[in-house]
């Protein structure tokens, strides 16, 4: 009997140590996604907010990356596409999910109608049907803007996560800059330097 304690004591002693090990490597796991920016987009299963959501410096693209015409569907169903390729404007590419925390300022500020465009268009994309909610789209869509619910856009534009931004110039089809920000006034100024460095790039050719 006293040899049956001792294994049993024994057994439960490797299952504990087995299972702190599994923990650590868990939370060694979580840490390396962090780093890798996997906490991007918010938790839509469970609702649990992104903790590790921070803005990020919009990022001037090559002087020929291509961007893409957008096309899907919008909240009600029906199917919509937007010229980017060719326009005479630019054309600012806001996408953003329903669920992601960071998302909810855009949405609303998006709705009040955001100061700072200028002649720029504003397009705000979601991921179809499969991954969001018509019904909740249709809810949170600004009356003024267009809403495309499109996985192939994110594709093309090969998005990271949201809330993002795509600045394409629509004359020479090409993206101009591209980051994420917490507030519209931040997005502002990541265009806005954005736009400098695509003015600069210009000068520089002309020389």
């Amino acid at each position: 009997m006293t040899a049956l304690v001792i294994a049993e004591a024994v057994v439960i002693l490797l299952l504990g140590l087995l299972v702190a090990g599994l923990l650590r490597s868990h939370a060694e796991i979580l840490r390396k996604l962090d780093s890798l920016g996997a906490g991007l987009e918010h938790d839509h299963e469970h609702g649990t907010p992104d903790l590790n959501f921070a803005p990020s410096v919009a990022t001037p693209r090559g002087e020929v990356t291509p961007a893409h015409d957008v096309s899907g569907t919008g909240p009600d169903g029906d199917g919509i596409g937007v010229r980017v390729l060719g326009a005479k404007q630019k054309t600012l590419l806001a996408f953003l999910s329903s669920g992601c925390l960071g998302c909810s300022e855009f949405w609303e500020t998006f709705e009040r109608g955001p100061d700072g465009l200028g002649d720029t268009r504003l397009v705000v994309l979601t991921k179809g049907e499969d991954e969001e909610s018509p019904s909740r789209i249709a809810k949170l869509a600004p009356s003024e803007y267009p809403v495309v619910m499109s996985d192939e856009a994110w594709n093309d534009y090969q998005v990271p996560g949201s809330p993002y931004f795509v600045l394409v110039d629509g004359p020479t089809g090409s993206v101009t800059g591209e980051g994420s920000a917490s507030t519209w006034d931040q997005l502002l100024r990541l265009m806005g330097e954005a736009l400098d460095d695509t003015t600069k790039r210009k000068r520089r050719k002309a020389r």
